[in-house]
C-alpha cells in the first residue's frame, strides 16, 4: 500500500527574521537542524535554519525575501544591488545563500540545494555495531567525548574478527572424532561443503553489505531491508536464537575442557552417562550466570579481552601444525592399550600395565576386571582368554603412513567398542559388555549427524558485517576481509583434516573424550609442546566466544525490538541508560540456559546448525531476488557475484539443513513460518523497499500483461467492487455500513476499490484528498476489507463519479461492479443533485457495461457482529441480468452474517406463461447451478389500473412541475425571469393558501389536511417548506397512507374550484398523466403489492433495478417509481446487471 509521510518542522517566533536577537548558536540547539550561514565577517543578521532541507519561510508577505536596493562596501569590493520582488527589508548578499536559486525559492522546504544534502549526507554517523558507544557512556558523570570517525581496516576490523568468531570450540574438541568417524574423504567432503556454502553466502552478503550503509543489526538489517519486515523478523529472530544457542554452546564446551582436561576431580557427581550430564548443567549454568553478569556488568571489559582470547586460537592452531611438523621427526609418547583389536580404557591401567600378568605369575589390575578375582585359575571373560594385550602408538607420526588406513569411515552405533580392523583378533566374540574396560562410542554416527555437529564451526561469517559502523571504509573491507577469513579458516579445517588423518590413530580419533590416551584432549596429543596449550588455549578461546555471543545476541533482540515489528518484543528495546540492552540480556540468559540444561554439546550443535543456515539461506536469497529483478537502487560496490551462485548457496543450507536434521529443519522452518505470519498479521507495516515488495510488483505486472490477453470466462468471473462512498462537511462516511455490506461480499475474492469524490479544485483541495483517503483507509481497517482507495478532486460530484468509473482499475483487475447508497431522504431535499447525480451513476454503469448494486435502508442491514440465527435471502428474479440476482445470494451465505439464512427465487408469470413448467424449469436450473434454493413462481393477473395507481401518477407529475417552478437556489431567483411567474404564484397563494398548501402536501405525498385559518398569509416558501418538513401542529399533520378515490377526489376540487388561480397552476390543477407513466406506476404498485404480501419476513430482498429512462426529463419519476417499487420493505438490494453472463451451469 501507498503511504503519504507528512513532515512539520515548527518554527518559533524568535526564529523567525525580525523576531528578536538569537545568539550565534542558536541553530545548535536541535541535532536535526543545520545551519547555513555566509562567510563574511558581518554576521548580524538571523541564521537560516532548515530541518532535513532548506526551508524559506514566508511571513509577512515575504519577510525573507531581501531587498538588496544598497551597495556595501567591504574590502575594496563593490557589490552590486539585486530587487526581489515582494520584499520589504535588507539583508546582506553574503547572507542571501540562494540568491542564485530565486526560481526554486518556493520548493526550498520540500525540495533542498544540492550542497545541503551533500553536507547532511557527510556529516552522517552512523551507529558502531559492537559496543562502542556503549564504552563510551559506561562511567557515569563522565563527560560525553565527540565521536570520533570510525579508522578501522580490513584486518583489526574485519579479518580478525571474523577468525575469531569462526574458530571455536567444534575445532578443538570434535573436529578429530569428524576425522576419525567419517574417515578422512567424507570429513573433507564435510567441511568442503561447509566451507562453500559460507563462501557463497559471504559473496551474497558482501554485494549486500557493500549495497549501502549497513546500521545495527548486521545479518537482520540486511535480510529485513532486502525481503520485507515479514522474512527479517522471522529470520532474524532465528539467528538470535542460533546466536543464543551458541553462547550455550560455547559454554558446554568450556564446562567439557575444564572437567574432562583441566579438573576432573571437580566434577560433582562422580560416575559417567548422567552424572557427567549433571555436572555439566551445575558448572553450565554458573559459567552462564558468570558471563552474563560480566556482559552486564561492562561490555568494555569483554572487548578488552577479544584481543586476548584471540591469541589463544591462533597460538593453539599453530601448536597444532608445529605439533605435526615435529611428529615426523620425534613421535609423541602416547601409547594405546589394545586388547585383541579392542581399545582399553587407559584410565583402568594401571602403572602401565597394559599387560594380563606382571612377573609371569602376578596379575594386572586388567586382569580383575575381566576375571571374577585375581587368581591364575578363575573363570574370565572368553574374550580375554583368546586374546592379548599390545601397545600402539597413538600419535604414530606424519610419515607414519596412518592416513591410508584412516581414508575410509567407521560409523559406530551408541555402545560399540572402539576396534582396530588392522590388528588381528582370535575370534569374533560376544559384544562387548560395557562393566569392562573398553572406550565405547556414546552416540550413534552417520554422515548426517556429523554434519550438524561440524557446520557450527564454521559460523561466524557475519563479524565483519555488523562492524561496518566501526570500519573506515566499510565497502572495500567486509567483502575482502570476510572472504579472506573464509578462505583462511577454510585451509586451516581442510589441511587439519588431513593432518591429523595422517598423524593420529584411527581409534584415538574415534575416542571423543581420550579416554585411551589417559584422558588428554585428542587435539592436544598433536600439540607442541604440551598438550596443556591447547587445553588452555581452546579454554580461553571458548569462553570467549561465549561472552561474544552473549554480547551480540541481546543487541541483535534489540535491533529487532527497536524496528517495532514484532509488538510483544517491544520491551526488549529498552535498556540502561547508556543504551545498554538489559531486557534483552535478561531473556537471552534464560534461553542460553535451555541450551545449558540440554548439556550435551552434540544435541546443541544441530539446533544452531538450523537457524545458522536458515539466515544464511535468505541472505542467498535476498541477493538472487535483488540481482534477478534489477531494482534501480540495486548497485553494490562488489561486483563479484551472480545470482547463479546465490541459488546455488541456497540450495547448499537447504541441503545442509535437511542433511543435518530433518526433523529440527521441519521444526525451525515451523517457528520461522510462525514467526512470518505473526508479523503479518500483527506487527507494524513497514515499507523498506524490500526485495519481495519489488517480485510482488513483478508477478502482478506479469499478472496484468496475461489478464490482458482476453476478458474473463465466464467460471472466473466474480464482483470486482467499486465502492462509492459520499463524506460530510468533517470528511465522516456518511453510510459506513455499505463498506460493511461489500465486506459481506468478498467470498468471492475479488478486487476492491473504496472511492470518494472531494468537491473543489485539485491545487486547493490535495489536503482534503490525503484527509479523505486517510479516512476510507482507518474504514477499511476498521471493516477488515481488503483493497484499495481512491480520491478523485472534482468540480462537480457527478463528474468525479463518471471518472472514477472510467479509470479505476488497471488492465484485467478493472472494477466490473458498482456499488453505492440510495439517495436518502431525496423528496425532502432542496438540492436536487443528490438524486440527480444517483441517476447518472446509473447511466454512466449501464454505458459502461458494469453491474450496479444499490443497498437501499442500507443503515438497517445488519454489521458484522450481527449474524443472522434464520430467516430468508429472497430474490425476485423478474428479468434476466446475467445471473447476477443467483451469485449475490450465493457469495453473501459465505459470510458469516448470512449463513444461517435460506434462499428462495421468486419469479413472475404472466397470463399467457405456464406457471408449472417456469418451476419445472427454474427447479432444474438451480440443481445445475448447484444453489439450494426454494423455487416459487407467482402469477400475476392482468387487471385495471386502479383510482389509486392513477392518483398516484397525478400527484408525481403535479409534484415534478410543481417543484420545476419553485424550486430554484437564492442566486437563480434573482437572475431568471421567473420571478415575475413566481411573485403571481405568491398572489395566489395568498388568495387560495387552502389549496397551495394542499397541493404542496400531496405532492410530498402527505395527506391533505386541513391548514390552519390562522395562516393565510404565509407565501408559497414557507407553505413548501412547511409541508416538507410537516409543518404545523403533530395534530393536524400526521404523515399517513393515501386512499384516494374518485368521490374524494371529486369533493376536494368541487371545494376548492372557486380559487382564481394564474396561468401556469391552473395547468398544473388540470393536467392529466401521461399514460406511459401510468403504466409503469402500475408495475411498479402491483410489484410491490406481491413482494411486500410473499416477502415482508425476509431478512433482504433481491430484485431487478429498472433502467432510467432515456429522456432525462423523466428522472424524477424514475425515482418515484423506485420507491414505490420497494415501499414496504425493510432491507432492499437493487441489482442491474452489467450485460454479461456471470453464473453458468458447466464445470
Amino acid at each position: 500500500m501507498a503511504s503519504v509521510r507528512f513532515t512539520v518542522t515548527p518554527t518559533k517566533a524568535e526564529d523567525l527574521p525580525g523576531g528578536s536577537d538569537l545568539s550565534p548558536d542558536i541553530s545548535l540547539r536541535s541535532g536535526s537542524r543545520v545551519r547555513f550561514e555566509s562567510d563574511s565577517a558581518n554576521r548580524s543578521d538571523p541564521l537560516s535554519e532548515v530541518s532535513g532541507g532548506v526551508t524559506t519561510t514566508s511571513a509577512g508577505g515575504g519577510a525573507d525575501s531581501p531587498d538588496h536596493s544598497s551597495i556595501d562596501q567591504g574590502e575594496g569590493n563593490s557589490k552590486t544591488s539585486s530587487v526581489y520582488i515582494n520584499s520589504n527589508h535588507q539583508v546582506d548578499d553574503d547572507d542571501f545563500y540562494d540568491k542564485n536559486l530565486a526560481l526554486f525559492e518556493e520548493e526550498m522546504d520540500t525540495r533542498p540545494k544540492v550542497s545541503s544534502l551533500l553536507s547532511r549526507l557527510v556529516n552522517y554517523t552512523n551507529l558502531t555495531q559492537g559496543a562502542k558507544e556503549h564504552e563510551e557512556a559506561e562511567s557515569i558523570g563522565e563527560k560525553k567525548k565527540p565521536s570520533k570517525s570510525p579508522q578501522m581496516g580490513t584486518l583489526m576490523g574485519v579479518y580478525l574478527p571474523c577468525l575469531q568468531n569462526i574458530f571455536g570450540v567444534i575445532l578443538f574438541l570434535r573436529l578429530t572424532w569428524v576425522v576419525g568417524t567419517a574417515g578422512v574423504l567424507q570429513a573433507f567432503c564435510i567441511v568442503l561443503m561447509c566451507c562453500c556454502c559460507t563462501m557463497l553466502t559471504a559473496i551474497s552478503m558482501s554485494a549486500i553489505a557493500t549495497n549501502g550503509v549497513v546500521p545495527a543489526g548486521g545479518s537482520y538489517f540486511m535480510i529485513s531491508r532486502s525481503l520485507g519486515p515479514e522474512f527479517g523478523g522471522a529470520v532474524g529472530l532465528c539467528f538470535y536464537l542460533g546466536t543464543t544457542f551458541a553462547g550455550a554452546m560455547y559454554i558446554l564446551g568450556a564446562v567439557e575442557i575444564l572437567l574432562m582436561y583441566i579438573a576432573p576431580r571437580a566434577a560433582i557427581f562422580e560416575g559417567e552417562g548422567a552424572a557427567m550430564l549433571n555436572n555439566m548443567r551445575i558448572y553450565g549454568s554458573i559459567f552462564l550466570l558468570f558471563m552474563a553478569l560480566l556482559v552486564f556488568v561492562g561490555v568494555k571489559y569483554v572487548n578488552k579481552l577479544a584481543s586476548v582470547f584471540l591469541a589463544c586460537v591462533i597460538i593453539s592452531i599453530l601448536s597444532i601444525y608445529v605439533g605435526a611438523l615435529v611428529s615426523a621427526f620425534s613421535v609423541p609418547d602416547f601409547p594405546v592399550c589394545m586388547l585383541g583389536n579392542r581399545t582399553i580404557n587407559a584410565h583402568d591401567v594401571v602403572d602401565n600395565h597394559c599387560s594380563k600378568t606382571v612377573m609371569v605369575e602376578k596379575t594386572t589390575h586388567l586382569w580383575k576386571l575381566f576375571c571374577h578375582n585375581a587368581q591364575l585359575n578363575t573363570t574370565c571373560d572368553e574374550y580375554f582368554t583368546s586374546n592379548n594385550f599390545s601397545e600402539i602408538k597413538g600419535i604414530p607420526g606424519l610419515t607414519s603412513g596412518a592416513i591410508s588406513e584412516n581414508l575410509w569411515s567407521t560409523y559406530l552405533h551408541k555402545g560399540d567398542v572402539l576396534e582396530k580392523r588392522s590388528l588381528h583378533t582370535s575370534q569374533v566374540a560376544h559384544p562387548a559388555s560395557d562393566r569392562y574396560p573398553y572406550v565405547f562410542a556414546d552416540i550413534t554416527t552417520s554422515f548426517t549427524v556429523l554434519v550438524g555437529i561440524f557446520f557450527p564451526s564454521v559460523t561466524g561469517i557475519m563479524a565483519g558485517s555488523n562492524r561496518s559502523g566501526d570500519l573506515k571504509d566499510a565497502q572495500r573491507s567486509i567483502p575482502i576481509g570476510t572472504i579472506l577469513a573464509i578462505l583462511t579458516t577454510s585451509l586451516v579445517y581442510l589441511s587439519n583434516v588431513v593432518l591429523f588423518g595422517a598423524c593420529i590413530e584411527g581409534v584415538v580419533l574415534r575416542d571423543k573424550f581420550g579416554d585411551s590416551v589417559k584422558g588428554n584432549l585428542v587435539v592436544g596429543t598433536l600439540a607442541w609442546p604440551s598438550p596443556w596449550v591447547i587445553v588452555i588455549g581452546s579454554f580461553f578461546s571458548t569462553c570467549g566466544a561465549g561472552l561474544q555471543s552473549l554480547t551480540g545476541a541481546p543487541r541483535l533482540l534489540q535491533a529487532i525490538a527497536k524496528d517495532n515489528i514484532i509488538p510483544f518484543l517491544r520491551v526488549f528495546g529498552h535498556g540502561k541508560a547508556n543504551g545498554e540492552p538489559t531486557w534483552a540480556l535478561l531473556l537471552t540468559a534464560l534461553i542460553a540456559e535451555l541450551g545449558v540444561l540440554i548439556a550435551s554439546l552434540d544435541m546443541v550443535a544441530p539446533i544452531l546448525t538450523m537457524f545458522f543456515l536458515m539466515c544464511y539461506l535468505f541472505v542467498n536469497l535476498a541477493c538472487a531476488l535483488q540481482t534477478l529483478l534489477r531494482t534501480p537502487n540495486w548497485r553494490p560496490r562488489f561486483s563479484y557475484y551472480h545470482w547463479s551462485l546465490s541459488f546455488l548457496g541456497m540450495t547448499f543450507c537447504l541441503a545442509l539443513m535437511f542433511i543435518s536434521s530433518w526433523y529440527y529443519a521441519i521444526v525451525a522452518m515451523v517457528i520461522a513460518g510462525m514467526i512470518y505470519k505473526y508479523i503479518e498479521y500483527q506487527g507494524a507495516e513497514k515499507e523498506w523497499g524490500d526485495g519481495i515488495r519489488g517480485l510482488s510488483l513483478s508477478a502482478a505486472r506479469y499478472a496484468l500483461l496475461r489478464l490482458e490477453e482476453g476478458p474473463p470466462h465466464t467460471k472466473n468471473w466474480r464482483p470486482q467492487l467499486l465502492v462509492l462512498l459520499k463524506l460530510d462537511e468533517d470528511a465522516h462516511v456518511k453510510s459506513p455500513r455499505l463498506l460493511t455490506f461489500a465486506s459481506q461480499l468478498k467470498a468471492g475474492k475479488g478486487l476492491t476499490i473504496v472511492g470518494t469524490v472531494v468537491p473543489g479544485n485539485y491545487l486547493q483541495s490535495y489536503g482534503e484528498a490525503l484527509a479523505a483517503e486517510q479516512t476510507l483507509k482507518h474504514l477499511m481497517d476498521k471493516e477488515r476489507v481488503k483493497g484499495f482507495c481512491q480520491c478523485i478532486v472534482a468540480q462537480k460530484p457527478r463528474d468525479g463519479i463518471s471518472h472514477m468509473i472510467q479509470s479505476s482499475g488497471l488492465g484485467g483487475m478493472k472494477p466490473n461492479t458498482v456499488v453505492m447508497g440510495w439517495p436518502h431522504a431525496w423528496r425532502q431535499s432542496e438540492d436536487p443533485q443528490s438524486w440527480k447525480t444517483f441517476i447518472n451513476t446509473v447511466r454512466v454503469t449501464t454505458a459502461a457495461h458494469l453491474a450496479l448494486l444499490v443497498p437501499k435502508n442500507i443503515s438497517l442491514f445488519p454489521s458484522n457482529s450481527e449474524p443472522c440465527t434464520e430467516g430468508y435471502i429472497d430474490v425476485w428474479w423478474i428479468v434476466h441480468d446475467g445471473g447476477m440476482l443467483m451469485l449475490l445470494p450465493f457469495l453473501l451465505r459465505q459470510h458469516k452474517v448470512w449463513r444461517k439464512c435460506s434462499m428462495r427465487i421468486f419469479t413472475v408469470a404472466q397470463m399467457e406463461d405456464n406457471s408449472i413448467q417456469m418451476k419445472k424449469d427454474l427447479l432444474t436450473f438451480t440443481y445445475q447451478l448447484r444453489i439450494d434454493a426454494e423455487v416459487e413462481v407467482v402469477e400475476m393477473h392482468d387487471s385495471d389500473i386502479s383510482a389509486y395507481t392513477y392518483e398516484r401518477t397525478l400527484m408525481m407529475e403535479q409534484r415534478c412541475q410543481m417543484l420545476r417552478q419553485m424550486r430554484l437556489s437564492k442566486s437563480d431567483r434573482d437572475r431568471e425571469v421567473g420571478v415575475e411567474s413566481l411573485q403571481r404564484g405568491f398572489v395566489w397563494c395568498e388568495k387560495c393558501p387552502q389549496v397551495c398548501v394542499g397541493l404542496i402536501r400531496s405532492l410530498k405525498l402527505y395527506a391533505i389536511l386541513e391548514w390552519p385559518s390562522q395562516s393565510p398569509d404565509l407565501n408559497p416558501i414557507e407553505i413548501y417548506r412547511a409541508a416538507s418538513s410537516g409543518g404545523g401542529s403533530s395534530e393536524h399533520h400526521r404523515r399517513i397512507q393515501m386512499t384516494w378515490t374518485k368521490e374524494k377526489t371529486t369533493q376536494y376540487r368541487a371545494t376548492h374550484s372557486g380559487c382564481s388561480t394564474p396561468e401556469g397552476f391552473r395547468d398544473m390543477l388540470s393536467i392529466r398523466p401521461d399514460h406511459s407513466n401510468v403504466r409503469r406506476m402500475h408495475t411498479a404498485v402491483k410489484l410491490n403489492e406481491v413482494i411486500v404480501n410473499r416477502s415482508h419476513d425476509a431478512r433482504i430482498v433481491l430484485l431487478n433495478m429498472p433502467g432510467p429512462p432515456r429522456n432525462t426529463e423523466g428522472d424524477e419519476n424514475y425515482m418515484e417509481f423506485l420507491e414505490v417499487l420497494t415501499e414496504g420493505l425493510e432491507r432492499v438490494l437493487l441489482v442491474r446487471g452489467g450485460g454479461s453472463e456471470v453464473i453458468t451451469i458447466y464445470s
